[in-house]
């Protein structure tokens, strides 16, 4: 081999090189874009279950640009975004309530003490509402 065809080779070997390294940060570009708008997606809509939406098809009312994440004039904390669209359009979330929203605590079954663990005196007095109840 000579010179000028080593030189050729390894310019053409570097070219190669160059455009799958450009090609790799594309994709790693477009992966990071995708991403950040799922994770975007994401906050939006557990902020809208935490607002009490009804539905959550009524994100699709939002403007595009809200869930690509792109950095403009819009608001993009997902809590502001969810107010805004509660405030513009308050038939997609649940009324207010003034409840509590905390859920009652379950009943406990009521532990009977057994006649093995009771004293004598305890069994008597059990035995003898029991009858009392016939």
């Amino acid at each position: 081999m000579s010179e000028i065809d080593a030189e050729s080779v390894d310019a053409a070997s570097f070219a190669a090189l160059k455009a799958h390294a450009e090609s790799l940060e594309r994709q790693l570009h477009e992966v990071e874009t995708q991403s950040a708008a799922r994770l975007r997606e994401a906050e939006l809509k557990s902020e809208a279950v935490r607002a009490g939406i009804l539905d959550l098809d009524g994100l699709k009312l939002l403007d595009p640009n809200v869930f690509s994440g792109e950095k403009g004039d819009q608001d993009t904390d997902a809590a502001l975004v969810i107010a805004k669209l509660r405030r513009d359009k308050p038939w997609l979330f649940s009324p207010a309530s003034s409840s509590s929203t905390a859920a009652a605590p379950q009943a406990a079954p009521v532990k009977r003490k057994l006649a093995t663990e009771m004293s004598l005196e305890e069994w008597r007095a059990a035995r003898a509402e029991l009858l009392r109840r016939r």
